[in-house]
């Protein structure tokens, strides 16, 4: 009996699951599976089911990892879209540019890897709209960095496209991109098929306690079912199942896949390792090397006699075991001789690459020209965006460099490269490797910043700004300018971690104060390192002329696009600091714009929160949800953990509890859980502007509390402040917020703006009685009416309007009550609105609830979709937008006409226009 018959024969279910997947595809519904489990079980047999099944009706593209191939970039990517290439014409430029980039098809900058996925999507979309396609992706484990995330980017985006793909991953493994993908978990045969497989294997009659026993060692595994008995006869198959030791059942298919290699000429086993070395599908390529080991032609028959090889129109493996058997029971001279014949007729223009990583694979000690070599390789590599392939070119090269000095450099180098990748470990190794190196002065320093790059990068955010810290005073006499960026990215390190931090920013402002390293001639960043350690060690009075002053450079200076994305967040936490929200819009505006052009996904998270907040702050919640909804899609591609402050602010403005609760605490435990402590402040500054817009003055005011404890006096603090004046006073704990509530008057002080006044003034009122709160009422309307903030504008319009109603002037009450109610809701700010309506009903005005609305409403996603769309947006302008493919995008958008009753792009704008807009933050 086959395997692929020996698997099949109790798989009911699970050809079931694949039948599905392939209905749905055919459906245009895009269907993924994940198929799980360990070497052996029959996981390629399924595959080969599903591609049988899908016959005619499908485009068929496969692609299979192998570990050899791990290092060269998109190398399984371009084996699975060969075909599909006739359809690149059909992608926007800038998709069809990333993509022929990373297959080596055009040369051009590095592509954007995220835009390369983009373009992979969109590439099986347009080939999928004329017959749906099958991707088969088998050892998946073992697919190349790039075209693993790549597959990932697709899988998990397939919604409205006749794509199925289905992948074949060996348990255990290491390859996490595809952990939250639909799963088809594969365990051994059951126990009837198990002995109809062992019986077709032992004819010879067989003792039933040693049956159980195999039975029992083979778990139903139908490799290990047909091989590891088959070469023993009746007297040692007794002892088969106690000779397991601590060798797992892949390690004893391999074992038996060995034994079997001992059997063959030595012609065959060199013809084996060969194949085994060069993970490349060509005949002629192994045909050529064999040639050169002098290996006899009748050697492939040999080798293929046993089956465990065949070559006709490629080079398969009767199973991956069979190739790491071959492999590892080599002799290493055979080994190395193999790869060197596979380097030397390897076509040095066509595939240097791949030459390359043969020529180190026989390298018996260092050698120069061979680690040049894979230095030139990494390059390439980095041009088509595979940092992971030049991190490894680049590792292999410092294994092969004799030179102390070069040595150093190239593992510098590599570090460098690997922490770009994510490679956090690799990273940290090679710093480990030349630790005790002869590293000169500067290269220590430089190493020293690696390890604070690295943990900052791998999610320790606490424990980065004092690692920065040091990196960056080392490196003062040595490299200047290296060191003031480095100070720097230490404070905006300490301003992120927040209280959670081991130095925080008062700590590294002691140390930049210490320190003559203000250049003759500052640059805007310059200014922004000495502004804001002013402000952390002496003050704000003393800084804020200087923040001024740093703030207005920042906007004129031509910065490089990284520098500028890199310190826009801290640039703008300078503008807050001075109450100045228009400096802190521009900064942000550019910090967007930047991001966007370079298509640096994880700043661009950053800016899209920035400017969401700007939007909710300035009563814009239309534009709020559509940037928020933007950075939830970069967040969600990229993997990245920005916290959404953009999110949490438009939540507690938006004021529906029924999500916003939730939103609230579920982004405090992650903020804690990952240490940092500026998004911590931040959740509890927003969730007490949730429970004040709700009236739970309780609530609000530990939130208020909490948020102002972790650091007082600090921007977010002071803001939170405000919040907690206005809980306190409601509550009538006045004297409990007494300093909280000198320290925003001396803030907005210093600020100078209306804005800062506005709402000095509003918290003053308060406090007071009488005349004296009356005044401060009317000047806060004032300041703040000078602004665009209008949710600000209308918190002081309802304060105002609820002291007078306590004060018993109703009907000057209600002017300011409806005004507020008035603004609330063309906002859609529903819990201030509600606290406004309570407040007039108790002034003897009716006013109804917000009558419900007469059709479902639409997600954010949808309501992003249906607002670019209004806006004349193509379907591929979305896509692109938001990381979806076109037909996705169009599956959305009629959901959309459907909740909107509405039957065309036509109609959305007006629809859209007339109604409120409908857009939620979900909770998680």
């Amino acid at each position: 009996m086959g395997l692929d018959e020996a698997v099949l024969l109790g798989r009911a279910d699970e050809r079931a699951v694949l039948d599905r997947l392939l209905v749905e595809a055919r459906a245009g519904r895009g269907a993924v599976k994940v198929i799980r489990g360990e070497a052996g079980v029959g996981k390629t047999a399924l595959l080969r089911y599903c591609r049988d099944r899908a016959t005619s009706a499908f485009q068929l593209h496969t692609t299979v990892g192998v570990q050899s191939e791990m290092q060269l970039p998109y190398a399984s990517l371009h084996q699975l879209c060969r075909s599909l290439l006739v359809h690149l014409d059909s992608l926007p430029a800038p998709q069809r540019g990333a993509l022929g980039v990373a297959l080596g098809l055009v040369e051009g900058p590095p592509p954007n890897p995220f835009l390369v996925s983009l373009a992979t999507l969109n590439l099986m979309s347009e080939a999928a709209a004329h017959q749906p396609i099958l991707c088969v992706i088998d050892d998946a484990q073992w697919l190349d960095s790039a075209s693993s995330q790549a597959l990932g980017f697709v899988a998990r985006r397939l919604l409205a496209d006749s794509v199925a793909m289905v992948f074949a991953v060996r348990e255990p493994t290491s390859n996490r991109e595809l952990d939250d993908l639909p799963e088809l978990r594969l365990d051994g045969l059951p126990d009837d098929d198990a002995r109809v497989l062992l019986a077709s294997v032992i004819r010879a009659p067989l003792d039933v306690d040693v049956r159980n026993r195999l039975l029992a060692e083979m778990r139903g595994n139908p490799l290990a079912l047909l091989e590891l008995p088959r070469r023993l006869d009746s007297k040692q198959l007794p002892g088969l199942a106690t000779r397991r030791g601590t060798k797992d059942l892949a390690e004893r298919i391999e074992d038996s896949f060995v034994d079997r290699l001992a059997g063959l000429s030595r012609d065959a086993r060199l013809l084996l390792l060969l194949a085994a070395a060069e993970p490349g599908d060509d005949p002629l390529l192994l045909w050529k090397a064999a040639k050169r080991l002098g290996i006899d032609v009748s050697s492939r028959k040999l080798a293929a006699s046993d089956g465990l090889l065949s070559i006709d129109g490629g080079v398969r493996f009767r199973h991956p075991l069979v190739r790491s058997a071959v492999y590892r029971s080599a002799d290493p001279i055979d080994r190395r001789a193999a790869h060197l014949a596979l380097a030397h007729e390897t076509d040095a223009v066509a595939d240097p690459d791949r030459r390359a990583w043969h020529l180190a694979a026989a390298a018996v000690g260092p050698d120069e020209a061979v680690a040049s070599e894979l230095e030139k390789s990494a390059g390439r590599a980095r041009a088509r965006g595979g940092l992971s392939a030049a991190a490894a070119f680049l590792r292999r090269s410092v294994a092969l460099t004799e030179n102390p000095s070069r040595r150093a450099e190239r593992a510098l180098a590599a570090a460098h490269v690997s922490l770009h990748a994510a490679e956090y470990e690799s990273a940290l190794d090679l710093l480990e490797s030349v630790r005790s190196g002869s590293l000169d002065e500067l290269q220590q320093a430089r190493a020293e910043l690696l390890r604070a790059q690295i943990v900052s990068a791998s999610g320790a955010l606490g424990q980065t700004p004092a690692l920065l810290l040091a990196a960056a005073e080392r490196l003062e006499p040595l490299d200047m300018a290296l060191a003031r960026d480095s100070y720097l990215d230490a404070w905006g390190a300490a301003l992120f971690a927040g209280s959670l931090a081991n130095a925080n920013m008062r700590d590294v402002s002691r140390v930049v104060r210490s320190r003559p390293i203000r250049p003759p001639h500052p640059h805007a960043s310059d200014l922004l390192l000495e502004s804001m350690s002013v402000l952390m060690t002496d003050g704000r009075e003393p800084a804020a002329p200087l923040l001024r002053h740093a703030i207005e450079r920042f906007l004129a200076e031509e910065l490089p696009v990284d520098k500028g994305m890199r310190w826009s967040v801290i640039a703008s936490i300078a503008s807050l600091e001075i109450w100045d929200f228009e400096s802190r819009d521009a900064v942000l505006t550019r910090f967007l714009r930047m991001a966007r052009q370079a298509g640096a996904l994880a700043p661009l998270a950053f800016a899209l929160n920035g400017n969401a907040i700007t939007a909710a702050w300035t009563g814009d919640f239309e534009a709020a949800a559509r940037l928020c909804a933007e950075a939830e899609a970069v967040t969600e591609a990229t993997g990245s953990r920005v916290p959404p402050f953009g999110g949490m602010l438009f939540a507690a403005l938006r004021g529906q509890e029924s999500v916003a609760v939730a939103f609230m605490e579920g982004n405090a435990r992650e903020a804690n859980a990952s240490g940092a402590g500026f998004g911590l402040q931040w959740a509890q500054w927003t969730t007490a502007m949730l429970y004040n817009s709700l009236g739970r003055y309780e609530e609000a005011l530990r939130a208020a509390q909490r948020a102002w404890d972790l650091w007082p006096d600090w921007s977010i603090s002071i803001f939170a402040a405000a919040e907690l004046i206005e809980a306190a006073a409601r509550l009538g704990r006045s004297g409990s917020v007494l300093a909280a509530h000198d320290r925003l008057l001396a803030s907005a002080d210093v600020g100078g703006t209306d804005w800062g006044a506005g709402i000095a003034a509003r918290s003053t009122a308060l406090l007071t009685d009488g005349a004296d709160a009356e005044a401060a009422y009317r000047r806060a309307i004032q300041h703040l009416e000078s602004t665009r903030l209008k949710p600000e504008i209308a918190r002081a319009h309802l304060v105002y309007g609820e002291w007078l109603r306590r004060e018993q002037r109703r009907i000057d009450a209600r002017e300011h009550l409806q005004t507020a109610h008035a603004m609330f809701a063309e906002m859609r700010s529903e819990g201030f609105a509600d606290r406004a309506r309570h407040e007039l009903l108790a002034t003897g005005v009716v006013v109804g609830k917000r009558a419900a609305v007469d059709h479902e409403e639409l997600t954010s996603q949808e309501a992003h979709i249906a607002q670019l769309a209004a806006d004349g947006h193509t379907n591929v302008e979305i896509g692109a937008k938001l990381y979806l493919s076109p037909r996705t995008v169009e599956w959305h958008l009629k959901k959309v006409f459907l909740k909107l009753g509405i039957s065309s792009r036509r109609a959305l704008r007006s629809t859209l226009r007339n109604r409120p807009q409908e857009l939620d933050i979900e909770a998680g």
